[in-house]
């Protein structure tokens, strides 16, 4: 179990602490529901929480069976909907990884990928798409 703490600070910001390691992080509403934008929404967490596990589980994979992957990086769009409801409406990950991974092994960290636990997480109203591309 992980405790998270957080307050409201004003002015549409919260701050948030992370109980295992004393990490903190300010969050803001965002310019389009009233915010200024100044940090990381909550939705953009949410966002932010499915690149990070993608990449993650690759390189839990990858370190599994000895493949190099380097360092990925990834990106990740975030689309709002508002009906029903203002919620997350779509999120597309893209993850770069190295051009030398073998294409048995991509087979392999690309269904990883799609095993993600904050993938699983998420609800079917969430429209998800991970891509790998390889440089």
């Amino acid at each position: 179990m992980v405790e998270i703490t957080g307050r409201y600070a004003g002015d549409l910001r919260v701050e948030a602490v992370h109980g295992p390691s004393g990490a903190t992080i300010t969050l803001d509403a965002p310019t389009d529901h009233e915010g200024l934008g100044r940090s990381f929404s909550p939705t953009d967490l949410v966002a932010t929480a499915l690149g990070a596990c993608v990449v993650t589980v690759i390189a839990i994979v990858a370190r599994r069976r000895g493949v190099d992957i380097g360092e990925p990086t990834f990106r990740v769009t975030k689309e709002m909907v508002a009906d029903p409801g203002r919620r997350v409406g779509r999120l597309a990950v893209t993850v770069r990884l190295p051009a030398s991974i073998p294409a048995a092994e991509r087979t392999v960290l690309e269904r990883a990928a799609h095993a993600c636990p904050v993938d699983r997480s998420l609800g079917a109203h969430v429209t998800r798409e991970i891509t790998i591309e390889y440089d």
